[in-house]
């Protein structure tokens, strides 16, 4: 609020007596320390805004690259999606058809050896479907309550068969009595992409070690395994939707992963280890979980 004109006056009356000898006349060196005083407060108000439009501008840009980065994303997934269900419509009695074949040709081993052939790149691409339908689907979480470790015993042994072929091993460091209220076959499917992840960068065998923590914003659930760690250049990009370093896959995975954990208002961060390999953490809120109660 202003000050009165008769208050501001007074003021600068007061001030200007400040700078005046006993004879009134004009005492340099105190007016030389007010001129210095003076340009000190304006340099620290400059500062202070400078600062501050700095601030400002840099949050400006972040949340431009955002609007940006979910744009692209909202075409490239309609895109993505009516391209999976037309393959998905065609995929769907080819398979029937493969299937019928190969029990005529049940005692023709090598046309028997040629189904299963076309019967397993029938499946790749099946897969591949199913990722783009997972990556576009605008659905909300189906938030209930669920044992975090259970869900995970369910995940290793379902991709037991793998893990045993390439000599890696899972370990669940998470409290039994962990529960999570989130939509769980979403929070299934991230978890198990997360560990399919680290069987990728691992295919000599090594370890992947699944641990929560509990803070007081949110559940995270870091994935960490013995692989070589990432480049900056791959860290910049890993989220990506079709973005892979593998001569195989999608590379939907970890966008999958990026997408669950912000419908859930969550957040995914990826850092390499110091004893080496990489930890991946998906973050689900405690305010989501507070109001599925």
């Amino acid at each position: 609020m202003n000050q009165p004109l008769s208050s501001q006056s007074i003021n600068q009356d007061t001030a200007l007596a400040n700078l005046l000898d006993a004879d009134g006349s004009i005492n340099l060196e105190k007016l030389l320390k007010a001129w210095d005083a003076a340009t000190v407060r304006l340099q620290d108000t400059h500062e202070t805004l400078r600062l501050e439009v700095t601030r400002l501008t840099d949050e400006l840009e972040i949340k431009n690259r955002e609007i940006a980065r979910k744009n692209r994303l909202a075409d490239l997934g309609q895109m993505a999606s009516h391209i999976a269900h037309e393959v998905r419509n065609s995929l769907t009695p080819l398979t029937l058809y493969v299937g019928l074949l190969g029990r005529k040709l049940e005692e023709d081993t090598e046309s028997r050896t040629i189904v299963r052939k076309i019967e397993s790149g029938l499946t790749m691409l099946d897969s591949t479907v199913n990722d783009l339908l997972h990556f576009t689907s605008d659905r909300q979480p189906l938030t209930g309550r669920f044992d975090l470790f259970s869900l995970l015993q369910e995940i290793r042994e379902e991709l037991e068969p793998q893990l045993e072929a390439q000599n890696v091993n899972v370990v669940l460091d998470v409290d039994l009595s962990t529960m999570i209220k989130a939509d769980r076959q979403m929070v299934r499917r991230s978890l198990a992409n997360l560990i399919l992840n680290g069987l990728d960068v691992m295919p000599g065998g090594g370890r992947i070690v699944v641990t929560s923590y509990e803070t007081d914003s949110a559940v995270e659930i870091e994935v960490a395994d013995s692989g070589p760690g990432f480049s900056q250049e791959i860290a910049k990009r890993m989220f990506d939707p079709f973005f892979t370093t593998k001569n195989t896959g999608t590379g939907l995975g970890l966008a999958i992963v990026q997408r669950v954990a912000e419908v859930h208002d969550g957040w995914l961060t990826a850092i390499n280890c110091p004893e080496g390999g990489a930890a991946i953490t998906l973050a689900l809120p405690k305010h989501i979980m507070e109001a599925a109660a």
